[in-house]
């Protein structure tokens, strides 16, 4: 049954309003005054009060807030015997759906209770409709994101299977990409960066020369100084790279610092003689990383550097091939893992 509070000071009228709307089917309870209103408010539920404005202590005007604030979905209706428009903008603003001219006619009051609880029905309606479509939104959303997170991890499956079969090709670069992967992650953590782009550096580390697959074995295994002509074909391994990630667009940023890996800080890398800031950070933090394992690992042409001696060979290229602030953060990096602890 629908729980009407009436709110008046003046007994008679309380009394006649709750007779009437009584025989209209509702169950109904009366106070006469704004604090004893409260109280009802906070002793049961109700969905509609009709309140005066002008009562002894506390006004209908300041009852209207403290109500709503204790049931949003109260429909309030406020009677009032001063007809002015100052009057009727106070009322509607403090939180009040209508208002109602003393003495009241029943059947305008019928009239606006009514309209008052079948707007606050609607009103409850749409908030419930509201929550269940941010409740699918944020389900789905949940759901997309673990669809794409799968999607991710496949298809970095994927292209670590052509890494597998391109470094079961080359003695030499067995583990180099997981290698660089880590320290490509190590380092955006150490420059302070967001955790997507550490995350996003090392699917990148991991795919970066996934490319080499199509490069000659008897260049990638040459003992000697490659040629102009084998250092053009090593170069296009980056566009192969690319060819084949293809498909992998929603890795699109991993993708990008794949491609830029070997742009140098000063222009003079490749693919497309990037230079600067023109480089993405993640494709420069990249750069760094790849060179590093690169001397730190053996290969056909040499042996192995040590790490520290590694750090110091590649000083001299710091605003070269190498952004300054990426090499510093290889230093701490490497310092750190490499360094012989002191007595």
């Amino acid at each position: 049954m629908t729980r009407i509070l009436i709110v008046d000071d003046e007994e008679t009228i309380r009394l006649a309003l709750r007779k009437f709307l009584r025989s209209r089917g509702y169950e109904v309870e009366i106070a006469g005054s704004g604090d004893q209103a409260l109280e009802s408010l906070d002793g049961g539920s109700f969905s509609l009060m009709l309140c005066d404005v002008r009562m002894p202590g506390m006004t209908g005007v300041q009852v209207v807030p403290q109500a709503r604030a204790k049931d949003q979905d109260l429909a309030i209706i406020m009677l009032t015997a001063v007809n002015d428009a100052a009057t009727a903008t106070e009322v509607l603003s403090s939180g009040a759906s209508d208002y109602l001219m003393k003495p009241v006619e029943l059947a305008d009051l019928q009239q606006a209770v009514d309209r008052a609880l079948r707007k606050r029905t609607d009103l409850m309606e749409r908030r419930r409709v509201d929550a269940l479509i941010r409740e699918e939104v944020a389900l789905r959303t949940a759901e997309l994101e673990r669809e794409k997170e799968a999607l991710r991890l496949m298809s970095v499956s994927i292209a670590e299977t052509l890494i597998n079969a391109m470094e079961a090709k080359d003695v030499y670069l067995r583990g180099h990409s997981q290698r660089v992967a880590e320290l490509a992650g190590q380092l955006a953590e150490e420059m302070g960066l967001d955790q997507t782009i550490s995350e996003d550096l090392r699917v990148a580390g991991r795919l970066h020369d996934v490319g080499k697959i199509g490069i000659r074995e008897s260049i990638l295994n040459k003992p000697d100084r490659l040629s102009a002509e084998e250092f053009e074909h090593v170069k296009r391994h980056v566009q192969i790279g690319l060819d084949i990630l293809a498909p992998l667009s929603h890795l699109k940023t991993p993708l990008e610092y794949v491609q830029h890996h070997h742009e140098h800080w000063d222009g003079a890398g490749y693919p497309h003689q990037l230079s600067g800031e023109q480089i993405p950070l993640g494709a420069r933090i990249l750069c760094a990383a790849d060179t590093f394992d690169a001397l730190t690992s053996k290969r056909a042409y040499r042996e192995p550097m040590e790490p520290l001696a590694a750090l110091a060979h590649l000083k001299v290229d710091v605003g070269k091939q190498f952004d300054p602030c990426v090499y510093e953060a290889l230093v701490r990096v490497v310092t750190r893992r490499f360094a012989a602890p002191r007595d």
